[in-house]
């Protein structure tokens, strides 16, 4: 037996990057835990990093994982297995033959805040530098642009001042447009701790939706979708009318606030109110904190970055700060919580088209010049580079020949999903290279190229707060994948054969020689890293910069000095002005459709998607609306509706909830074609959520507008309904989902996800106008395994109902339900919770199938670390206000008897939510 060994490493998700300690046998992770030394997070992991080991288990990662190249050598055959020389040679005369005859341009990347921040360089040395083209973007276009431009035109440089510290010492945290309970689970857990050992810590949150975090909040503000700009312009009004402004620190450090006071005189309070959605008291307490705060901290993401007006939302909050003060100081700051885990590293190298190494412009003559100088090469191309979704207009328009994709699924994640797969069909050659063989981009893929992920790799990933991680690999790399940074070298040594160039852009070895050149590029900026290396990293652990050579250590917060990286060493002022959303809600499309995080998943879920227990929290995809809009369309919780923009058609159940406000609408990001599907109204494939979005983007940073689009929602009449769930062999878990996917799109709505805790199961969902053909059907049941002597018939031809049922050892295996589904409820919970259901007898072949007397049903599981459901806490609840029990302690009685909240606390806001707030207001009716 292999013994097992602990090694560093970080999470994967999320831009907080936790540190992780990771337990290996050498051949599997048998078991991750937080890393009680590492800053950013002290030992806490989320839901999704404690369950690491489960995405890198084995079984997983031989059905899930890309372990072989695969070519495509005409369009229309399928992929064939290949050796990388064969394929690396067919891509690198393919590129050669292209460069030559279109030029350049017509070759661009799609990369990835996912990569290593060496894989990142390589790239982006590789585009810039070898082939000539500045055609190099990444999906931190979607998530941090908005912030890099907003930081830029503001401060200087794109650099967040403040650091996770500074949640300790603030007296006021603002949370705009960040969900961070779901976002940034971790860094909650500080602000509840902070909140623990300060009372008299304040929190404000923006944002159209009542979210956990937003539930918490001392003031909560529901901003109509798209008014941030109004809102921060309001509350710098106020506080220049009320005297709250630091005019010691405006005069000395900044410039340009006397044209940006002219046009606050236009935001008045109740201006900005109506404008908001908000009422005018709380808009003027808002302001009154914060600007009466001796300490101010505002935590942002996507809510300001995803949005045609991106950067002027981020540059009118930091307006807010430098007007007040509320910069370069403990407790203080405008600080962007990044979405992925290095998008910040991406940045640093200058990995997206409009950057360059070291957080030096493209646009600039003698940042050009300096990058060719470092790298060896005559010249960088002054011509802009296509951001993202330029990027895939110009493809679809055949300006874009090749496009290499690395670590990324496009046809998840980009809006406008028409546009997208348009522009995939349209290309010459398409590159994909991943880790995962199961995401929507693959298909679309002429050259398969896989790659090593979490566990295997080994490089720096740079976090929120500017801490870089160095972390080294755990497992040896699966079947054939190769890391990022090799394949891109080898096909770099090999174009420059082939461009007769003599002298290797490429010498590189091993990581550590990647980020001594990567390092060399930052000496002199403000992202000076010289004075580390990878023995100091090793060493003292994670740092921050800027580190330059000679210094003791990296620097936790910015500008202290009140000295910026402009050329006058001040700040400047953005004179921001409000412009509506791009695609306003009018009598055709009346809903604002927002979109964004659920707590126990991440992104396009190629990582996540493959643990079963990760589901249960949200086990399948909706449509969250108001009750009020419920009612007034006579819909009720499950009943299905067509949701339909301007760019195409999604049909889904709709939900009710609470927390979002009347004429909204809100679909989680997550749910892709890989998970949700059908046909749309014009009888073509639908793809998820984002069919939806909109591709507008902003002016400044070409972030699109993925938050917010105009919907009309309809019920979506279709009868016949279908309903097939059961246990997979673990080896075949992921496959049989898979197998599913293209028999979703034989239905007007289909949706397939994976349930189960111990072992996996696959839940297929579907709806059509007329029943399902009978061979549809039968090939359905016999993927779950619905065949043969040990299943139990029930059928009734004039309802149209059929029902299913597979039996393994007196137990459920798998159930179908045709047309009658109401039997759902209960016979999966006697299916997940392995009950024998000989005792039911007839019971389970009535024509209506009634749930057993005194069955009750657990409910959804709030806790999945202890897989404490809704049921189980009311009970709880029950009891403890029975033993007098006060609703002050009604929390730690939870934690004490049932454990929920006591491991990773991502449940903890959703207890207090139940404990506090719905069961008071169930006692009072």
């Amino acid at each position: 037996m292999n013994s097992l060994r602990e090694i560093k490493a970080t999470c994967c998700y999320c831009g907080v990057g936790c540190g992780v300690i990771v337990q290996t046998d050498g051949q599997r992770v048998t078991n991750v835990r937080g890393d009680p030394d590492h800053p950013a997070n002290h030992g806490r992991l989320c839901t999704k990093g404690s369950t690491l080991h489960l995405s890198a288990d084995p079984v997983i990662r031989q059905q899930a994982r890309a372990l072989h190249p695969e070519l495509r050598l005409q369009r229309g055959l399928p992929r064939e297995q290949a050796s990388w020389d064969v394929t690396m040679d067919f891509l690198a005369r393919r590129c050669a033959d292209v460069l030559r005859r279109h030029g350049p341009d017509s070759i661009g990347f799609y990369i990835s805040g996912q990569l290593l921040t060496e894989d990142y360089y390589v790239f982006n040395k590789l585009a810039k530098g070898l082939l000539g083209t500045n055609n190099i973007d990444t999906n931190s276009r979607l998530c941090m642009s908005s912030a890099v431009a907003g930081y830029k035109q503001t401060l200087g440089a794109d650099a967040p001042p403040a650091c996770y510290e500074d949640v300790d010492h603030a007296d006021l945290i603002f949370i705009a447009g960040s969900n961070t309970a779901y976002a940034h689970p971790v860094l909650y857990r500080r602000i509840e701790e902070a909140r623990r050992r300060h009372p008299q810590l304040r929190v404000i949150v923006a944002d159209p939706r009542r979210t956990d975090t937003a539930r918490e909040a001392d003031l909560f503000l529901p901003i109509l979708p798209g008014t941030d700009v109004a809102l921060f312009n309001g509350m710098l009004h106020i506080c220049l009318w009320e005297d709250l402004l630091d005019t010691r620190f405006i005069a000395e450090h900044t410039e340009g606030f006397d044209a940006l006071r002219q046009t606050l005189r236009e935001y008045t309070p109740q201006h900005v109110a109506r404008v908001c959605g908000i009422r005018e008291e709380d808009l003027l307490q808002a302001a009154r904190w914060f600007g009466g705060s001796k300490a101010a901290l505002s935590l942002y993401c996507q809510g300001l970055n995803q949005s045609a007006s991106g950067t002027a939302k981020n540059a009118a909050l930091i307006n807010l700060h430098l007007a007040t003060g509320q910069i370069g100081k403990p407790g203080a700051g405008p600080f962007s919580l990044t979405g992925q885990p290095n998008a910040m590293g991406g940045r640093e190298v200058g990995g997206m088209a409009n950057l360059l190494s070291g957080h030096r412009d493209l646009a600039n003559p003698a940042h050009r010049e300096e990058v060719a100088r470092l790298w060896g090469v005559d010249s960088v191309p002054a011509t802009p580079g296509k951001t993202a979704v330029e990027m895939f207009e110009a493809v679809r328009a055949g300006e874009i020949k090749v496009l290499w994709i690395a670590c990324t699924n496009p046809a998840q994640s980009m809006p406008d999903q028409n546009l997208v797969r348009e522009a995939l069909q349209k290309a010459e050659l398409v590159i994909v290279q991943e880790a995962y063989r199961g995401t929507a981009t693959v298909p679309y893929a002429d050259v398969l190229l896989p790659a090593t992920t979490w566990s295997e790799k080994e490089g720096t990933v740079t976090n929120s707060e500017r801490r870089i991680t160095r972390f080294r690999p755990v497992l040896e790399k699966p079947g054939q994948a190769r890391h990022d940074w090799e394949i891109v070298v080898d096909f770099a040594r090999r174009m420059e054969g082939l461009l007769g160039r003599a002298r290797s852009l490429f010498p590189y070895e091993n990581v550590e020689q990647i980020w001594n050149e990567h390092r060399e590029t930052t000496r002199g900026r403000d992202l000076d890293i010289t004075g580390l290396s990878y023995a100091v990293l090793e060493r003292d652990g994670p740092q921050q910069w800027p580190y330059p050579e000679g210094a003791a250590g990296g620097r936790k917060r910015l500008y202290e000095d009140g000295v910026f990286p402009t050329p006058g060493g001040r700040a400047r002022f953005v004179d921001t002005v409000y412009r509506p959303v791009a695609e306003p809600a009018d009598a055709r499309y009346p809903f604002r459709l927002t979109t964004g995080r659920l707590r126990d998943q991440w992104h396009g879920m190629s990582r996540t998607g493959t643990v079963a227990q990760l589901f249960a929290h949200t086990p399948e995809p909706a449509v969250l609306l108001a009750p009020a809009d419920m009612e007034r369309r006579f819909l009720a919780d499950g009943d299905l509706v067509h949701v339909t923009t301007r760019r195409g058609s999604q049909i889904l159940p709709a939900r009710a909830s609470e927390d979002i406000r009347a004429g909204q609408a809100f679909i989680a990001m997550h749910w892709g074609e890989e998970y949700l599907s059908g046909r749309s109204n014009s009888g073509e494939p639908s793809y998820g959520v984002n069919a939806l979005t909109t591709s507008a983007y902003c002016p400044d940073s070409r972030q699109p507008e993925l938050k917010h689009a105009a919907a009309r929602i309809l019920r979506a009449e279709l009868p016949a309904r279908l309903l097939v769930f059961g246990w997979a062999d673990p080896a075949q878990a992921l496959a049989l989902q898979a197998a599913l996917r293209p028999l979703m799109r034989r239905f007007a709505y289909a949706s397939c996800t994976l349930f189960g805790r111990d072992r996996a199961g696959v839940l297929f969902r579907a709806a059509d106008d007329i029943a399902p053909p009978p061979a549809l059907l039968q090939e359905i049941e016999h993927a779950f395994g619905i065949a043969g002597p040990e299943v139990l018939r029930y059928d009734d031809a004039r309802r149209g109902n059929a029902r299913r049922l597979l039996l393994r050892e007196g137990k459920l295996a798998a159930v179908a339900l045709c047309g009658d589904t109401s039997a759902e409820h209960w016979l999966k919970e006697y299916l997940e919770n392995e009950q024998p259901v000989a005792a039911l007898g007839r019971l389970l072949l009535m024509p209506t199938a009634r749930a057993p007397r005194g069955f009750r049903a657990r409910g959804r599981i709030v806790c999945n670390c202890f897989n404490v459901s809704e049921t189980e806490i009311a009970e709880a609840l029950a009891a403890h206000d029975a033993a007098g029990g006060t609703p002050g302690s009604a929390l730690a009685a939870l934690q004490t008897g049932l454990k929920c909240g006591t491991n990773c606390g991502s449940c903890i806001p959703e207890l207090k939510k139940i404990a506090l707030v719905q069961r008071p207001a169930k006692a009072a009716a």
